[in-house]
């Protein structure tokens, strides 16, 4: 890697953030007073951008790095940052030549976004690293449930099959209501509702009720929903073996340990 560029007498060096939305927005930054063009992307100036220490290892220490900064750009608005546009982003973050396109970046930190709080204009969000994942469990517990998540790698159930693209045609106080569902709204317990257009569109929201033609959401959409909206909605497994078996036919792919003897074996004597 060729940073001679660093060495300069006179700094001509600033920071790029890379910033990928999970519904595939992609936008660019760049701590500097006036925008650049990386990679095809467009880099806005935004000097007011600046991360806090980041130190770069070799061990296994979870990297991670407070970004501190003020909404100057009308792409991160407040509004996106409550509706949780923002959750699970994912952040690059580079130290560039501005100066000189062609000088090779120096790669510093990428991750994805934690927790973000607010305070005002300000935002402060916190980036896990890549070794953040370590902290999971290395062997799964074992449990009379199943551990996969409806249409993952380990269930393998095609989502395609328990789909359906529908139009919203009430709204009564909580409850979302599709006359063309046909009563099957308990199908989608436990499932997940996409927006596919409207003020909510590219959001998904976790269903936890259904009954006839209407279901609840786990969480209220903070924009404002309208009759017409459209929406994609994911049948929900409750993640018993006899759903798993009778539902879905897929009792092979089942991540679960429905027989396995509990402590309460362990506590019998006899005479008990």
């Amino acid at each position: 890697m060729n940073l001679a560029w660093l060495d300069l007498p006179l700094t001509t060096s600033c920071y790029a953030w890379r910033l990928e939305r999970v519904d595939g927005v992609a936008l660019g930054f760049v701590s500097h007073d006036r925008d650049l063009v990386i990679d095809n992307l467009l880099y806005r100036a935004a000097p007011g951008m600046v991360p806090s220490t980041i130190a770069l290892s070799d061990n296994l220490e979870m990297d991670s790095v407070d970004i501190e900064g003020v909404m100057t750009s009308g792409a991160i608005a407040e509004a996106d940052l409550i509706a949780g546009r923002w959750n699970g982003a994912r952040l690059h973050i580079s130290l560039i030549n501005w100066e000189s396109r062609e000088e090779e970046p120096l790669h510093l930190i990428s991750g994805e976004f934690g927790e973000i709080t607010r305070s005002g204009a300000a935002f402060r969000v916190e980036m896990l690293g890549a070794t953040s994942f370590l902290d999971e469990a290395i062997a799964p517990l074992t449990s009379p449930t199943c551990r996969a998540r409806l249409g993952d790698r380990q269930c393998k159930a095609s989502l395609v099959t328990h789909q359906t693209e529908i139009t919203l045609t009430q709204v009564t106080g909580g409850e979302l209501k599709f006359a063309d569902l046909q009563g099957r709204a308990a199908d989608y317990i436990y499932g997940e509702l996409r927006w596919l257009s409207g003020e909510n569109c590219g959001l998904s929201f976790a269903i936890i009720n259904g009954e006839g033609n209407a279901i609840r959401l786990a969480d209220q959409p903070a924009q404002p929903v309208f009759v017409g909206d459209r929406v994609l909605l994911t049948a929900g497994c409750d993640k018993n073996f006899a759903t798993c078996r009778d539902r879905f036919q897929n009792s092979i792919n089942f991540r679960g340990e429905p027989y396995l003897p509990g402590n309460d074996l362990l506590t019998r004597y006899p005479g008990a």
